[in-house]
């Protein structure tokens, strides 16, 4: 069953992934090919995550923690059979009081989207942040994996010549982009992945990161 994530479909995007770009040559056709690796991407509004005391509170005077997600890095081994993204990052804490030691448990995901939209796999994991005593500030870093078949993530051939075929001036087709006939893009689309991750948000935290 294909799930969709239409709260999310506006992604920022804070790096390349293993993703490559295809470029048209004078000829007409396409020259290099994007990779068979996920873009990585953070979705929009789901970097940071802010806690309030009381919960139900969404004052600044009642902001108890806020933490946010950043120097996201990652790694494509597209060798076999599986592509294996592994992702890394960096979550910098900051509490308002500093009375004692704390911990605190954030949520997060790391999603696979197929063709913009299509929910294919998502896994949850926890990161930890401990203050230490009368420190406001904390530093933890967190890490996740996806993989993806490459039968999936490949274009098919027919496509692939179609994308990459010379064409020449004074032809029908000559200044037709390929990528405009629906069946190109769509399996082009069919072949594109995401790697999504960010904080297991609520959606009142997420309507907060959204309005504030």
């Amino acid at each position: 069953m294909k799930a969709t994530i239409p709260a999310l479909a506006v992604l920022s995007l804070v790096l390349g992934g293993c993703a490559g770009k295809g470029e048209i040559d004078a000829t007409g056709g396409i020259t290099a090919v994007r990779s068979a690796c996920p873009t990585v991407a953070v979705p929009a509004n789901t970097g940071d995550v802010t806690l309030f005391d009381p919960a139900t509170s969404t004052d600044a005077s009642a902001i108890d923690v806020t933490a946010a997600m950043t120097n996201v890095r990652s790694t494509c081994n597209d060798a076999g059979d599986q592509i294996v993204t592994s992702v890394t990052f960096d979550v910098h804490g900051l509490r308002t009081r500093t009375d004692g030691a704390r911990d605190v448990q954030l949520p997060y995901f790391i999603t696979i989207v197929r063709g913009g939209g299509a929910v294919v796999a998502k896994r949850i994991a926890t990161v930890n942040l401990h203050f230490d005593a009368g420190q406001a500030r904390a530093t933890a870093s967190g890490t996740a994996e996806t993989q993806v078949a490459r039968s999936a993530a490949t274009i098919p051939d027919a496509v692939r010549q179609q994308l990459t075929r010379k064409r020449k001036a004074g032809e029908e087709d000559a200044a037709v982009d390929p990528l405009s006939r629906p069946e190109i893009r769509q399996a082009v689309l069919r072949a594109t992945f995401e790697a999504l991750v960010g904080f297991q948000v609520t959606d009142a935290q997420l309507k907060y990161n959204a309005t504030r």
